[in-house]
């Protein structure tokens, strides 16, 4: 069987019998492309253990770039890196007071998606 945008048949299953409604519910609960595109994009966010450690600090304190890099034991230059892209991907957020910037998480989900990761990790 061809399907629309192949060039060659797909296998079947068993009964050689395609399973049309179930393919159009599917189709139809698809995100758009793109959408599923930026997810996969905020997944490759979670994987440098150093934004995961720089969360999970984030989890029990706002701070500051110098302070997360003494906690780290890396450069200030590292962290920040490391921050504008947790920062460009809507995970930490950032509060300046005088001349010192904290950081943050984002928002609960950032805690949810974190935790549930760990959770799938250790079972």
């Amino acid at each position: 069987m061809i399907l629309p945008g192949q060039n060659e048949p797909l296998e079947c299953c068993e009964e050689r019998e395609v399973h049309t409604d179930v393919l159009q519910e599917v189709r139809d609960a698809l995100p758009d492309d793109e959408l599923l595109y930026d997810l996969a994009e905020l997944f490759k966010v979670f994987g440098d253990s150093t934004r995961i450690k720089i969360l999970y600090a984030l989890f029990e304190a706002e701070m500051c770039v110098c302070d997360i890099a003494n906690l780290l034991g890396l450069t200030q230059s590292a962290i920040s890196h490391q921050l504008r892209t947790l920062k460009a991907n809507k995970l930490v957020r950032a509060r300046r007071e005088g001349k010192t910037v904290y950081y943050s998480l984002a928002d609960q989900h950032v805690r949810s998606i974190v935790g549930q990761g760990m959770e799938h990790v250790m079972e």
